[in-house]
């Protein structure tokens, strides 16, 4: 049974077409070849025929009814043609088997196959217009219909077949040929009490399921207008359909198929009962139509509007939709947004109003104090004395607050040229929408900061990339210097650099320097000085004069708010001497015998002034370096890191760090430090990049060097 159904009732949509085509060729085969009910064997076979084409042919139409509940009003208006179409054939066809009892002039064969046909076209409207029936009966409901519309479809088909092959039955003339004979038909009015019962349980399901019109409060006031001409048109079509089937000397159905006449009855019984519903459920919805139209329209603006906020994020774009979508769902006349900005109004989204219009009205609210920032406000602009310096268009203003992040922005206005002031409604909705607007407006800060915030971080990372290509990739080796270089950056980018210069085989050159700013200025700062240095290392042999010719160069190179802190120093392997000067940079310090020296020789930042002074102050230092002497210069990333009590780690900590680690070797020493600032700034982050270079001297023959 279940492979049976299966096959039948399931699969695809062409496999059900070709399922009710095929049940439809067989019905009609058997209709040419047995065309009488001539005994119940015969009867039997025709009415099961009958029933089951209507079920395949409601299978495979219900899947395009489903598709279109959507717009319920296009079905209805299908209903009423099919009908129309029903009252058509009847009025037809009861004209012509009326005729035919009296005489037959065409030939048999035409006239079977006419009937045949005109049949199919009655179950092929029966069909259509009860899957569509069906349709809106379980359309929008919130509990499943089908209990008792499954009960009502047995009934039907019950009290159909046992009038076929229970009750009474007549004998008519044979109209199919000349000879004598008589057809089989069924007298409806000496029905038994087993009839009448069934009828009276059917009927009773039929307005039982005639009560399921839930879909009709989906649809909007001008529909339901619609709709009850449509249903007064269908109600009327069928009690007529009905009252003419009914009447059995106007029309003999029976001699095709008795069930097929009494669901036709049945269906024309339930259309004009369901519309008749239908049509008095919709004259008591009009009344509040217009307010749940309303209601309906403000759900779905702001279901779009939220789906727009996810979706776009620019806020004059969203700001027109939240001014169109206020003027439908307020009944107003006209919107705009207007935003304070630097102690001005910017007006956005004007509809129905002019920008001077709109700043007067705006500016006569903001001086009577008819604003409120907490809560929407309605203003009659015709109270006022001193209205006439507003434009007389303008009845009523209705004004709410956008709030983002928790403080007042600006405010959304509506207008009406009217009489007729908001009413509560009218303002919760415009409400509502200045609500929108103000996260509208909060989510293009959010944008605007995030698309900051990512310039910033390409930035950086353009900033970082700069400072990784020009800092050494490897420290020079020399046989009488151990040498080494440390750069932890931060995560904003800093101006940190450092360098060696390969004089010659017999002299180094040091450079640490710090520019001002942090970002992508800075290392563009910093690959500048790199090119001058590099140049100038090996035209001048003194580093004061490279110092002062550096500074000369970035006068035209630097703007004014830049600077560069630097110590230059130039390491004479051969004559163990380290000669430097400092332009404005952090002290050298020069550990001997365990006890470290702040060097701090006189010298201001390049940059900061390009006239004579510069080169007056500029002094110009030399150590005399002995076995184990050791040289660190860094930038103040060192010194000035924090902890989480905003106590910097200075100075002394680092001398007290060389002193007592002189001994170890620099790689050693430079770990230790790191450590050691690591540990007292744990709980905080890096704010500045950190730069480290340190030399220590050794005493060798050897004094040929590599770099």
């Amino acid at each position: 049974m279940k492979k049976f159904k299966f096959k039948i009732f399931e699969g695809t949509q062409s496999k059900k077409l070709e399922n009710a085509i095929f049940v439809s060729v067989v019905l009609f085969i058997f209709k040419i070849i047995i065309p009488l009910n001539t005994n119940t064997f015969y009867l039997f076979i025709n009415e099961v025929l009958i029933i089951l084409s209507i079920f395949v042919w409601g299978n495979y139409v219900s899947e395009f009814v489903k598709y279109k509940l959507n717009k319920p009003l296009n079905l209805v208006i299908n209903s009423i043609l099919l009908n129309a179409l029903i009252l058509f054939i009847i009025s037809v066809t009861s004209w012509l088997f009326s005729e035919s009892e009296k005489s037959i002039t065409s030939s048999n064969l035409v006239y079977l196959l006419f009937s045949i046909t005109i049949v199919f076209l009655l179950i092929g409207s029966l069909t259509y217009v009860f899957s569509v029936y069906r349709g809106l009966c379980y359309h929008r409901q919130k509990k499943d219909p089908s209990l008792y519309f499954n009960m009502m479809i047995i009934f039907v088909i019950i009290t159909s077949l046992y009038l076929s092959f229970i009750e009474p039955k007549n004998f008519i003339p044979n109209i199919y040929n000349n000879s004598e004979g008589y057809l089989l038909t069924v007298d409806k009015n000496s029905g038994s009490i087993v009839y009448y019962t069934l009828y009276f349980i059917t009927v009773v399901l039929l307005i039982i399921n005639s009560f399921r019109v839930a879909w009709i409060a989906f649809i909007n006031k001008k529909q339901k207008i619609a709709l009850i001409f449509i249903s007064m048109i269908i109600m009327i079509l069928s009690w007529v359909n009905f009252a003419i089937i009914e009447a059995k000397d106007i029309l003999r159905l029976s001699n095709f198929s008795p069930a097929l006449e009494q669901l036709l009855i049945f269906l024309m019984l339930y259309g004009a009962i369901y519309f008749t519903i239908i049509f008095f459920t919709t004259i008591f919805h009009i009344p509040t139509a217009e307010a749940i139209d309303r209601k309906t329209q403000e759900l779905t603006s702001v279901m779009d509007i939220s789906r727009l906020m996810n979706q776009v994020f620019d806020f004059e774009e969203l700001s027109e939709t939240i001014t169109d979508t206020t003027i439908n769902v307020s009944n107003s006349d006209a919107a705009w947004l207007a935003i304070g900005k630097n102690n001005k109004t910017d007006f956005y989204a004007l509809k129905g109003i002019e920008l001077n219009e709109a700043n007067t009205i705006t500016e006569f609210l903001v001086r009577n104090n008819l604003l409120s920032e907490k809560e929407v406000k309605v203003t009659e602009l015709s109270l006022f004395e001193d209205k006439h310096q507003l434009s007389q268009s303008f009845k009523s203003i209705v004004s709410a607050p956008l709030t983002a992040q928790n403080t007042k922005e600006g405010f959304l206005f509506a207008g009406r040229k009217s009489n007729r002031i908001f009413e509560d409604e009218d303002s919760k909705s415009v409400e509502t929408f200045a609500r929108f607007a103000g996260m509208a407006l909060e989510n293009a800060k959010l944008l605007e900061e995030s698309i900051e915030k990512e310039r910033l971080e390409k930035e950086w990372d353009l900033a970082r990339e700069v400072q990784y290509k020009i800092l050494p990739q490897k420290n020079p080796e020399y046989k009488n210097i151990e040498l080494t270089s440390l750069f932890i950056p931060a995560f904003e980018v800093g101006g940190d650099y450092f360098d060696f210069f390969s004089i010659d085989d017999k002299k180094l050159g040091v450079v640490i320097a710090d520019v001002s700013g942090k970002g992508i200025e800075a290392a563009f700062i910093m690959a500048e000085i790199k090119g001058i240095f590099a140049s100038l290392s090996k035209l001048y042999a003194e580093p004061k004069e490279l110092l002062i010719m550096a500074n000369s160069i970035l006068e035209n190179s630097i703007a004014r708010k830049r600077f560069v802190t630097a110590i230059y120093g130039i390491l004479d392997i051969e004559k163990k001497i380290f000669k430097f000067a400092r332009a404005g940079h952090s002290p050298l310090f020069f550990c001997r015998n365990n006890k470290v020296e702040r060097i701090i020789p006189q010298g201001i930042g390049l940059g900061l002034d390009y006239s004579e002074k510069f080169k007056a102050t500029l002094k110009e230092m030399e150590i005399e370096l002995k076995n184990n002497d050791i040289i660190t210069l860094f930038t103040d990333g060192i010194n000035e890191s924090q902890n989480e009590n905003l106590e910097e780690f200075g100075y002394n900590r680092l001398e007290q760090i060389i002193s007592e680690n002189s001994d170890s070797d620099v790689e050693e020493l430079s770990s230790k430090i790191m450590r050691e600032v690591t540990t007292f700034t744990k709980n905080s982050s890096q704010h500045d990049d950190i730069t480290m270079v340190l030399l220590k001297w050794k005493d060798h023959n050897n004094f040929n060097g590599e770099s």
